[in-house]
């Protein structure tokens, strides 16, 4: 059996946004065309930012997928850390302010930005 490898970006205990892995079997369908089970959604949005793109520390105030579509996405954390999300990659963001927190862009959240000569083009599918 094959698995997706769901990449999530979350907030952990400090506060603070971390990436971490998560196995997603693909178990439904047959040796040639492996799915994953069903899961629900609540709508989407598509969003094009043009080359020089950069957001400041935010974090997603609801559950979303984030497809790269076109172009490249980068995601950097507090710590300095960041991920490259090329065409096809995907982002499970769920990195919410923690419950009673005033937003402190030194602490919570990620920054984002489009890298590369093409504009960035995603698809966010919120659950």
């Amino acid at each position: 059996m094959s698995v997706f490898t769901k990449v999530i970006l979350f907030t952990d205990t400090d506060g603070r946004s971390r990436f971490r892995e998560e196995a997603i079997d693909l178990a439904e369908g047959t040796s040639d065309l492996q799915l994953s089970p069903l899961m629900p959604c609540n709508g989407y949005k598509l969003r094009q930012s043009p080359v020089g793109f950069n957001y400041d520390f935010h974090c997603s105030p609801n559950p979303i997928w984030v497809v790269v579509l076109q172009g490249q996405l980068e995601i950097t954390l507090q710590d300095g850390s960041s991920r490259l999300f090329k065409t096809g990659d995907a982002l499970y963001a769920m990195n919410a302010l923690p419950d009673g927190a005033v937003f402190d862009k030194s602490i919570h959240g990620h920054a984002s930005r489009q890298v590369g000569p093409d504009p960035l083009v995603t698809l966010f599918v919120r659950t």
